[in-house]
């Protein structure tokens, strides 16, 4: 999904982050959302699927390893169900006052998880993530990518939901597919090399949003 006029003409700013599972991608949400308050932005973190009553609960059917019979199908009309609710709710009131909205996955994760990985029909998951996501496109995407294996053992070392439990070939797929939206839209979607201590990934973050062109942080901030 490529961006519209009508994305660049909001207030706010959309920032969503992307990458296979124990990529280390929430710690830098905690650690972005912390560094933007600080600077006096108002800032809106969510996750997907999850940020309303309605989304999160369906965030618990979606994760929930007791639901192994799901189909890929199901799964994919959920996700956008929780979306779609989320979008509407609250992601669409906050960038109109012009806050920052920084969100823990958004319809890229549908694409790398349900299109690619699990081989749905890439133009039926494109209707869906438009359908789900209400055409609102991320400012900009920050990919954190890591070797499948090292992010496999971080997310299952204390047990793993629904997806992880799909197992490292799954997670190499997903991967992939993030790899290839990278590739087919550089200006939105950013590569963070994610190895490294917190603190050395955090810079690349910012560094990386400061070659973005965008608002996110308050001149002379």
């Amino acid at each position: 999904m490529a961006d519209s006029p009508a994305t660049r003409s909001r207030p706010g700013v959309f920032v969503t982050l992307e990458g296979i599972d124990g990529c280390g991608k929430s710690t830098q949400v905690a650690r972005l959302v912390s560094v933007l308050e600080s600077s006096g932005r108002e800032v809106v973190a969510l996750r997907e699927p999850g940020g309303t009553n309605i989304s999160e609960k369906i965030r618990a059917l979606l994760l929930d390893p007791a639901n192994g019979e799901m189909s890929a199908q199901c799964e994919l009309m959920l996700y956008e169900a929780a979306r779609a609710q989320l979008v509407r709710e609250v992601i669409e009131p906050a960038l109109e006052r012009g806050a920052v909205v920084v969100c823990d996955r958004f319809y890229d994760s549908t694409t790398a998880y349900q299109c690619v990985a699990r081989g749905l029909d890439a133009r039926l998951v494109g209707i869906a993530n438009s359908l789900g996501s209400c055409g609102v496109a991320p400012d900009v995407t920050l990919l954190f990518d890591i070797d499948p294996e090292v992010a496999f053992a971080r997310a299952t070392a204390g047990g793993a939901d629904r997806l992880e439990g799909e197992g490292l070939a799954f997670q190499r797929a997903v991967r992939a597919g993030y790899l290839g939206l990278a590739s087919a839209e550089p200006s939105r979607v950013r590569l963070v090399d994610a190895t490294g201590t917190p603190e050395e990934v955090f810079s690349r973050v910012v560094a990386t949003l400061g070659t973005a062109g965008l608002p996110v942080f308050p001149e002379g901030a």
